[in-house]
């Protein structure tokens, strides 16, 4: 095994830090294809108006590094993935002696190169944290790769001041999911990102978000972009189309926030398409 090269998939700091708007893949429906270029792959066409996305197929089954390479050179250089580790790893083997199947995986992904920015751990509901067998997966993770990881736990035991220490010092991020997986209770790990992950709701993955949530965590993402984190925000709530007009009206909401820092929301995704459909976006697409 190869391990990934730790140089190049490492997050670089900048004075003006991107904020990563995307979805859960990058499927384009016949209701939102207008807002997007005519021409090149779904991927490709999702790319030019979004600088991240998450994929989650990689749950399900592998895919071969030169897939990985081939999605890494249809995107701009500033475009950045999310993959999501598989099943075989969080449901299957639970974290215990996962160093292979973690292994194959990180070796996979490693066809994005500098463009996978974060691996995602998203754990059953059924799994307690043991924070042995914890610690130890994520000293195995971090051997193989100095990609920052971003946890998804689902158990109460997860969502404790014990489990935040142990995130922290195991250089990992808690999602910020909603609906939350505990009700009343924040998510608290290493603050190198705040990754919010939207699934919808009531409905999850159904149901789209009001204009007025979105309004709200327009701000929420700002001040933790002021604050030096690294953002990212992932509509989840795919199954009935929403992810893409959820994730397109949170990016014009948040440009006014970001036009003075040059990041790419206010610069890449400022193309003459884009600001062709803004206007469209704002009528067509339901928030």
């Amino acid at each position: 095994m190869t391990p990934m090269n730790k140089t190049a998939v490492q997050s670089k700091p900048s004075a003006a830090l991107p904020v990563y708007v995307g979805c859960a893949g990058w499927a384009l429906s016949s209701k939102v294809a207008a807002l997007f270029p005519a021409e090149g792959s779904h991927l490709e066409r999702y790319a030019q108006l979004f600088p991240s996305v998450e994929i989650n197929s990689s749950f399900y089954r592998p895919h071969q590094t030169k897939t990985y390479a081939r999605w890494a050179a249809s995107v701009p250089a500033a475009f950045r993935f999310c993959v999501k580790i598989p099943r075989a790893v969080t449901h299957e083997l639970r974290l215990r002696q996962a160093d292979a199947a973690l292994g194959a995986f990180v070796d996979q992904a490693a066809g994005l190169g500098d463009k996978l920015g974060r691996l995602l751990l998203q754990l059953p509901p059924s799994l307690a944290l043991n924070r042995h067998e914890a610690l130890g997966f994520f000293a195995v993770l971090r051997g193989l790769t100095s990609v920052p990881v971003v946890c998804e736990p689902r158990h109460a035991s997860w969502f404790t001041p014990e489990a935040a220490d142990m995130l922290r010092d195991a250089g990992v991020a808690c999602v910020h999911a909603d609906p939350l997986p505990v009700p009343g209770v924040e998510p608290a790990g290493h603050p190198h990102t705040l990754y919010i992950r939207l699934h919808g709701a009531p409905e999850i993955y159904y149901s789209a978000y009001s204009d007025a949530f979105i309004e709200a965590l327009a701000p929420r993402i700002a001040a933790a972009r002021r604050a030096g984190r690294q953002v990212w925000c992932i509509f989840d709530n795919t199954a009935r189309g929403a992810a893409i007009p959820n994730a397109w009206t949170l990016m014009q909401r948040l440009r006014p926030m970001q036009h003075s820092s040059a990041c790419p929301d206010a610069s890449q995704h400022t193309s003459q398409h884009a600001s062709r459909h803004t206007s469209q976006c704002t009528t067509r697409c339901p928030s």
